[in-house]
């Protein structure tokens, strides 16, 4: 398993070693021994899977307050994505900054969310299918999201008009958010 840092801190890109021969691959997409050797030690609770039809939907950007944060480690299974990430960790120097990278069925990487992140992503491919195991369970009272299309985060997901869901068409924008993620705390 190959951990490579993305240029904000805690955000980890996976890629599972795959074995492959005549009849296809095999690879080991998570190991807690492994990602503990590399100091990254998560007790994940719960598993995910979400399939979304048409190309452009975006589900996103999500999270979900104490005491139900999450650690997201999430991998397409069909189809391509554009995964993104934000980072709301007040006291960051990256606070507001996003990454986004492509997974893919094909590529097979994965992306270590930590709590203190907004998470979000857009098909780009019909049924794609998203798998991703979290380390709290779902708590309607702790979800929240912000805008999508927030111009002070200023995401570039490739689509103006995505498929979104009535709760994502009306997050509020970052500026109104009072963000319970301290960086550093444990």
């Amino acid at each position: 398993m190959n951990i490579e840092e993305t240029p904000i801190k805690g955000l980890l890109i996976i890629a599972p070693k795959r074995h492959g021969d005549a009849r296809g691959w095999f690879c080991e997409v998570y190991s807690r021994a492994a990602l503990s050797a590399a100091g990254i030690d998560l007790e994940f609770v719960q598993d995910n899977h979400s399939m979304s039809g048409a190309v452009g939907t975006l589900r996103g950007l999500h999270y979900q307050r104490p005491p139900f944060t999450q650690d997201k480690l999430v991998r397409c299974t069909r189809g391509v994505i554009y995964d993104v990430a934000v980072d709301v960790r007040v006291g960051s120097t990256t606070y507001g900054q996003w990454f986004g990278i492509e997974l893919s069925a094909e590529n097979g990487l994965q992306l270590l969310v930590p709590v203190g992140f907004l998470h979000g992503f857009i098909t780009r491919s019909e049924g794609a299918e998203v798998q991703y195991k979290v380390t709290a369970p779902y708590s309607a009272e702790c979800d929240g999201g912000i805008a999508w299309d927030d111009p002070d985060i200023g995401i570039d997901w490739g689509n103006t008009a995505p498929v979104l869901s009535a709760k994502d068409t009306h997050a509020p924008r970052l500026a109104a958010f009072k963000s319970p993620f301290i960086y550093g705390a444990v």
